[in-house]
């Protein structure tokens, strides 16, 4: 197990498919839960938390970028404006490893917003080419922009238009699109992410004016039928709460996308893979009620199941908490050879 707390040079670019995607969200998205993503998927690209450029200039750097180099391929989702900064942070992600630096032009909280940061910069097009452009001149890693289809006031497809075609002059070739816009004013993130009607056929649009850029497609998507359709008109999806909430769909990824065999057979399995790493943490003095929550899902809809996540919330915040909860906990459940067949 090697973790990366200090820059290094070493990535997995050259593999890197953003086929299949795990979006970055908030507070789910930790390198605790990518560690488990990895146990069910080795070709999933998976992204970090939304880290402000702020943070990583004036903050712990080392902190806010470290990883173990298990979750590879990974991206770094960076929140900022200022080109000058941006730049200096697609340095940073490079130099800790990450194989892709993305900006995001999507969040609509309000906090966000005060800085000048996520989707209200879908208004500033031009402030997103340049801190794109900057990004690019800094680092030879990919850049990447993560967008909705609009916000209130600009949301016609000629603005789309306008914003993916100036992003795209200054150097982006990838666009990862929220099929929704935002509603900066009068919706909560929460209700950003639901009351806002999709709209895939916006995306699919752009893929077909844009035929030389990559697509990929994000929003409500749960199943890998509702994958298969997307991919007949873009270029890859991006799921998020359903992969966060029901992780052991990401069991079945790297056989229905990718053509080879899932890294594990069943979610016993894919959670003992897990113990050497949450171990070694425990030992850095993380909780493992920091650890432990993102395991919750992992054998949702599965007979004892409950009982596997009330043991774990019930106990995993109890002074002194350690591996045994975790191994008590899983004795609730039934392993299944057949698992895989059912992700």
């Amino acid at each position: 197990m090697s973790v990366i707390a200090s820059p290094t040079a070493t990535t997995s670019e050259p593999g890197l498919s953003r086929r299949f995607c795990v979006a970055p969200m908030m507070d789910w998205t930790t390198s605790h839960y990518r560690y488990l993503a990895r146990q069910l998927s080795r070709h999933t690209l998976l992204y970090t938390e939304m880290v402000t450029t702020g943070a990583l200039i004036h903050g712990d750097t080392a902190r806010f970028l470290r990883h173990d180099e298990a979750e590879y391929p990974l991206a770094l989702q960076l929140g900022g404006s200022d080109a000058g900064e941006l730049a200096h942070c697609a340095k940073l992600a490079r130099d800790y490893g990450f194989d892709e630096v993305n900006l995001n032009v999507g969040c609509p909280s309000d906090r966000v917003q005060n800085n000048m940061i996520g989707a209200c910069l879908m208004g500033h097009p031009d402030k997103v080419a340049e801190g794109v452009q900057a990004m690019i001149e800094a680092t030879d890693l990919p850049v990447t922009v993560k967008h909705r289809i609009g916000i209130d006031g600009r949301e016609s497809w000629d603005d789309l238009c306008e914003f993916v075609e100036k992003v795209a002059a200054a150097g982006c070739r990838t666009f990862i699109v929220h099929a929704r816009i935002a509603i900066l004013e009068g919706l909560s993130p929460k209700e950003n992410r639901e009351v806002p009607p999709l709209k895939y056929d916006w995306v699919y649009r752009l893929k077909a004016k844009y035929p030389e850029l990559e697509i990929i497609i994000n929003g409500g998507i749960k199943t890998f039928d509702e994958c298969h359709e997307h991919l007949r008109h873009t270029d890859g999806v991006m799921l998020g709460r359903e992969a966060y909430h029901n992780p052991w769909l990401l069991a079945g990824v790297d056989s229905e996308f990718f053509g080879t065999d899932a890294p594990v057979r069943t979610r016993h399995e894919a959670l003992r893979a897990m113990l050497p790493f949450i171990q070694s943490e425990l030992e850095r003095g993380v909780y493992l009620t920091h650890m432990s929550r993102h395991l919750l899902g992992l054998f949702h809809g599965q007979p004892g199941g409950r009982q596997f996540r009330r043991y774990i919330s019930e106990n995993a915040h109890k002074s002194g908490a350690g591996l045994e909860v975790i191994e008590t906990a899983l004795d609730k459940v039934r392993e299944s050879d057949a698992e895989i067949a059912e992700a």
